[in-house]
């Protein structure tokens, strides 16, 4: 009876505590399980700011998902595109807690990982640095952000580039700098550089 009783009381204790951390409104989501979920696929376009690259330039090439460095987009011979040419916005296809590629970042990856076998930067190693935006637990920000390196490196690795030349490496949250939707979104990407 003692047992029970004191196991009821540290149930009741965990949940005070759970309960009471944090002030309304400042908690981070621990999963994506707190938040209204769309399908992926079904994300509104938006028209929040590209990314800056590290010359403080807007990416050359990117898709939803993925921002090409311009060194990459350059040497490779690869043009920029827009989800909606007439607004320059871009939909995201990496949905919150998605590590899921979409099709335009599928056929982005195909001309990068061509490049990086037979044209300009053959034998050429890349950084894949996942990115997520700051809804959750800095630590599941930084899992999810490696999921989404990950699954861009095993993408390009079945288009024929060696593992030895894609490091796949996770930022989570650390950069982000959305505060809405429109934001969030552009922080949930994979960032392609040319590896030094």
């Amino acid at each position: 009876m003692e047992i029970r009783s004191a196991a009821v009381l540290v149930a009741t204790a965990s949940l005070v505590l759970v309960a009471g951390c944090g002030s309304p409104g400042a908690q981070k989501a621990k999963s994506p399980s707190s938040q209204a979920q769309q399908g992926i696929g079904q994300t509104e376009t938006t028209s929040a700011p590209l990314p800056l690259t590290e010359t403080g330039a807007p990416p050359t090439v990117f898709t939803p998902g993925l921002s090409v460095s311009e060194v990459i987009a350059k040497a490779c011979g690869i043009a920029p595109r827009l989800a909606n040419a007439a607004t320059k916005s871009v939909s995201p296809s990496f949905d919150y807690d998605s590590a899921a590629l979409g099709e335009e970042d599928r056929a982005m990856l195909a001309q990068v990982a061509k490049c990086l076998t037979e044209g300009a930067l053959r034998g050429r190693g890349v950084k894949l640095v996942g990115r997520a935006d700051p809804r959750g637990e800095p630590e599941y920000n930084m899992t999810l952000g490696g999921s989404r390196a990950n699954s861009v490196r095993r993408y390009m690795v079945d288009l024929g580039v060696g593992t030895d030349r894609l490091n796949a490496t996770s930022r989570g949250e650390l950069d982000a700098t959305g505060t809405n939707e429109q934001g969030w979104a552009q922080d949930r990407r994979v960032d392609i550089e040319l590896a030094q």
